[in-house]
């Protein structure tokens, strides 16, 4: 499937609107028949095969779990119940009702489940409880890959424990290292932050592990990712009174088996999802770029087309993200960009302009990738090729949500 930059938008527009016909998309013959799960070769160079970015979608109907219980049937505090019906829930999802009673009864847990499954509602609602009726003097540390997640567990938890006098504080990088010191002198009963700023704050010694005695870590697996295995290993040493371990995560690596050993005893093991399964309704394929041409030539072309209504490109770093950016805009295109080096309130107002549908495309760097409840996202664009399955999965995750169709695109020069 190669093809110039010319012809990109005739090619997009005629194959996105179904008419993908021999003379219009030359496939190779090894192209045309695809298993739902894309395979996971690599060449030489330790690169991802090409054809594990092509599969074609399966659109079904989304399997809907239903809990033979009601919110209000959740062994839970009645206040805690009404907050949660006033945020519009019903029903628990699966991940929830599958873990409440093991969270409930103090009991190790590693739960398996997709971004979007009401994981972080799956350990606020139990440890709520148990801080409000069990035992007012626990502590709890949630610890999150990114900013983005800290907050938005943050502001989950705000909204289930509204008016029970249980407070949080949100310990993340890009804001003021004075005001989180402040913030961590008043009471508070749960401290939700990313490794690097927990770190710090028990280096100042404004944060003493031992007092906590609950340990959450959400999205395990891009926590080790993303190189914070050795922080993890220092907070669970330092949290010398820790009775309670859970753990989350959207996929399972053997090779994490060691350490997930070494963080809990007999863990209660919850798994809602298939391991490492790219979704079904996500149509994907690859852009082959011939020499001489040029990517963002192409991109633009791209996303000219009306049928690219909210666009995530992801780049491997924060340069490429930017320069990626500045072309968009001077061809015309609403864009922004997230990366590391923005500020946190700069990635929150970015955020949120595509969210509302302010800027058409949101170039990021993995940051962007695991957590992030981004809704009714058309495509994702994969700049450069994702060098691992996992990471290529998280990136494509982002669109083809709760059922809906999703289309992944992946350049290859």
């Amino acid at each position: 499937m190669i093809f110039s930059a010319a012809l990109t938008n005739y090619i997009i527009m005629e194959y996105y609107k179904g008419t993908r016909s021999r003379g219009k998309w030359k496939t190779n013959q090894r192209n045309t028949e695809r298993s739902r799960t894309p395979n996971r070769k690599k060449n030489k160079d330790g690169s991802l095969d090409p054809d594990s970015f092509v599969s074609k979608a399966t659109p079904q109907q989304p399997v809907i779990y239903k809990s033979g219980r009601q919110i209000d049937e959740l062994p839970v505090d009645r206040a805690i119940i009404l907050n949660l019906q006033k945020k519009g829930y019903e029903n628990p999802t699966e991940i929830q009702d599958k873990t409440i009673e093991a969270i409930l009864s103090g009991r190790n847990l590693m739960g398996l489940a997709q971004t979007g499954t009401g994981k972080t509602g799956a350990f606020l609602i139990p440890l709520v409880h148990n801080l409000l009726r069990k035992d007012s003097r626990s502590r709890v540390l949630v610890v999150s890959p990114t900013r983005e997640l800290a907050l938005q567990i943050d502001s989950e938890f705000r909204s289930i424990a509204h008016g029970l006098k249980i407070f949080s504080t949100c310990l993340i990088g890009g804001t003021s290292v004075w005001r989180d010191i402040q913030s961590l002198r008043r009471p508070g009963h749960i401290i939700i932050g990313t490794p690097g700023r927990i770190a710090d704050m028990v280096r100042q010694r404004a944060l003493d592990l031992n007092m906590f005695t609950i340990l959450v870590l959400d999205e395990f697996d891009r926590l080790l990712d993303m190189g914070f295995a050795a922080e993890i290993e220092r907070l669970v040493d330092g949290m010398s009174y820790r009775s309670q371990t859970i753990l989350f995560s959207a996929t399972e690596d053997k090779s994490q088996r060691k350490m997930i050993s070494s963080l809990m005893d007999d863990p209660y093991e919850v798994r809602v999802r298939n391991d490492n399964v790219v979704a079904d309704n996500i149509e994907q394929d690859i852009i082959t770029v011939k020499e001489g041409e040029k990517k963002i030539d192409i991109l633009l072309n791209m996303v000219r087309d009306k049928s690219f209504e909210k666009v995530l490109v992801f780049a491997d770093t924060k340069r490429g993200v930017s320069r990626i950016c500045r072309d968009l805009k001077r061809g015309g295109i609403t864009v922004d960009e997230i990366h590391g080096d923005k500020s946190q309130n700069y990635r929150i107002k970015a955020l949120e302009s595509f969210r509302n549908r302010k800027i058409q495309v949101l170039v990021a760097t993995d940051v962007a990738a695991r957590g992030l409840d981004i809704s009714h996202v058309s495509h994702v664009i994969n700049f450069q090729a994702p060098k691992d399955m996992e990471s290529y999965i998280h990136r494509i995750g982002r669109t083809g949500r709760a059922g809906a169709s999703g289309k992944a695109l992946t350049f290859i020069n």
